[in-house]
C-alpha cells in the first residue's frame, strides 16, 4: 500500500487492527494496485528494502498474504521475499497464491509448491498459513519429506468450518466464487454483523463501498477433515485472529463487553475447541500439545530466535507462559451467532504470561499487562546486497 498506493503509514497505530480500514482508503482510486498490480523494478526493488529494514530491526521473519494479491505479486517477487528472509536466516509466513478457497485447477497444491521450492533452493525456514484446503494430504506428504530432510518448514490449521477475511477478495469475487469455484452467496458468504447468509447484491454493495468489512465464508468440507487434522503431528494450530470489531464495524476498547465482538469465532474458540475435539477422539494430549505450543516454538527456536528457544516446554529455566485447563471440560463457546461470535472458552481456569496470572479462577484480569517483547536483536548494518534484475 506504501509502495503501490502512495499510502504514509507512518506512526504507532498502523497495525492489523486498522489494515482493513487502510484497504478500504488504498482504493479510493478505484485501482486496488497493491493486490491487483505487478510490481515493476523500481517497485520491487522498494518493497524488498522494507523488508530488509523491518528485518534488520529485529522482525521474526517476513509474512506475505499473497492469497489476497495473487493476480498483483508475480512470482518472482514472491522468491525474492523469501530471499529477504533468508539473508537473516528467518522464516517466511505465506498465506498462500490460491488459499483460500482453493480447487482444481488451481488448487492449494499449486500455491504450497511454489513457496516450498523457494525454500529449498535458498535453504530458507517456511510456514504456511493456512493448509486447509483441498489437496492439504498432498502438502503435508511434502513437507514432512523435507522435514526428514533437514528442512525447518511447517504448517498450520485452524479447526473451524468456515474461513474469515473481507469483501476485497479476489478468491470470493464473483468470477472465482460464482465462476470457477460455482458457489453461491446466499449459500456460502456469512455477513457476521448480519447475523445472516449475504445476497449477491448485498456482496457486491460491500465489495464496492466497504471492502474491508468482515466476511465468513463456507465452502470446503473441513467438518470431515478436521478429524484427521488433530491426529498430524507435524502440522500446527493457529486461531488466525482477526481484529476486535464490533457490530459497527469499528475497534473495540480493550474494556468492551465480549458479546459485542461481530467477526469469526476463531478469534475467542481455537485452542479450547481443539483440546475438546481431540479429547472426544482420544488423540494422545502430548500430540494436541505439541500442535497448540510446542510445534511452533521449536520451528521459531531453530531460526535463532532465542525468546521460542525458552518457550513451548514444561522445563525448569523455560520463561513461565502455561495454560492450566480442565481435560473434562475444557470447550468453546463462541460460535457464528451474533453475540456469541466472541465469548470466552470454558474450563481454562487460569493462565499465566510470564509467570504472571493474566486469567485467575476464569476471569481475564483486564488490567495486567505480561507480555514480553519477541524479537530478533537490532543490527547495526541491514544485509540487502542482492539488488533484483533489470527487467521491464
Amino acid at each position: 500500500m506504501q509502495v503501490h498506493e502512495g499510502l504514509v503509514l507512518e506512526g504507532g497505530d498502523i497495525d492489523f487492527r486498522n489494515f482493513f480500514a487502510l484497504r478500504t482508503q488504498s482504493v479510493e482510486d478505484g485501482v486496488d494496485g497493491w493486490s491487483s498490480v505487478p510490481s515493476n523494478r523500481e517497485q520491487m526493488n522498494k518493497t524488498t528494502a522494507q523488508l530488509d529494514e523491518g528485518l534488520r530491526l529485529g522482525a521474526l521473519g517476513v509474512g506475505s498474504t499473497i492469497g489476497y494479491a495473487r493476480e498483483g505479486i508475480t512470482t518472482y517477487e514472491m522468491f525474492e521475499a523469501q530471499w529477504a528472509a533468508v539473508r537473516y536466516g528467518r522464516l517466511t509466513s505465506v498465506h498462500h497464491r490460491f488459499h483460500p478457497g482453493a480447487s482444481p485447477p488451481t488448487e492449494t497444491q499449486t500455491g504450497v509448491n511454489e513457496i516450498l521450492v523457494n525454500a529449498i533452493v535458498l535453504g530458507a525456514p517456511l510456514y504456511i498459513h493456512h493448509d486447509n484446503d483441498y489437496g492439504w494430504w498432498e502438502n503435508q506428504e511434502k513437507l514432512q519429506m523435507a522435514r526428514d530432510q533437514g528442512y525447518n518448514v511447517g504448517s498450520s490449521f485452524y479447526p473451524w468450518t468456515a474461513r474469515s477475511g473481507n469483501y476485497g477478495v479476489s478468491i470470493i469475487a464473483p468470477e472465482n466464487w460464482e465462476g470457477s469455484k460455482r458457489y453461491k452467496y446466499e449459500d456460502t458468504t456469512f455477513g457476521p454483523q448480519l447475523d445472516s447468509f449475504v445476497t449477491k447484491d448485498e456482496f457486491l454493495s460491500f465489495a464496492e463501498n466497504e471492502l474491508g468489512r468482515t466476511a465468513i465464508v463456507f465452502g470446503s468440507p473441513r467438518e470431515q477433515w478436521l478429524n484427521d487434522w488433530i491426529t498430524i503431528e507435524g502440522y500446527g494450530i493457529s486461531g488466525d485472529g482477526m481484529a476486535r470489531l464490533d457490530i459497527e464495524g469499528n475497534l473495540m476498547s480493550w474494556d468492551a463487553l465480549y458479546e459485542d465482538y461481530a467477526g469469526h469465532p476463531r478469534s475467542a474458540g481455537s485452542h479450547a475447541l481443539v483440546l475438546r475435539l481431540a479429547l472426544e477422539a482420544n488423540v494422545p494430549l502430548i500430540l494436541t500439545l505439541t500442535q497448540l505450543s510446542y510445534i511452533h516454538a521449536k520451528r521459531l527456536g531453530d531460526t535463532g530466535l532465542r525468546a521460542m528457544q525458552v518457550r513451548g516446554r514444561m522445563q525448569e529455566g523455560m520463561v513461565a507462559d502455561i495454560t492450566i485447563f480442565d481435560p473434562e471440560t475444557v470447550t468453546e463457546k463462541a460460535n457464528y451467532t451474533l453475540g456469541q461470535q466472541g465469548l470466552p472458552s470454558e474450563g481454562i481456569p487460569y493462565v499465566l504470561v510470564n509467570g504472571t496470572l493474566v486469567v485467575k479462577n476464569s476471569e481475564v484480569q483486564r488490567d495486567v499487562c505480561a507480555g514480553q517483547p519477541i524479537r530478533f536483536p537490532i543490527e547495526e548494518i541491514g544485509r540487502l546486497f542482492r539488488p533484483v534484475a533489470n527487467r521491464s
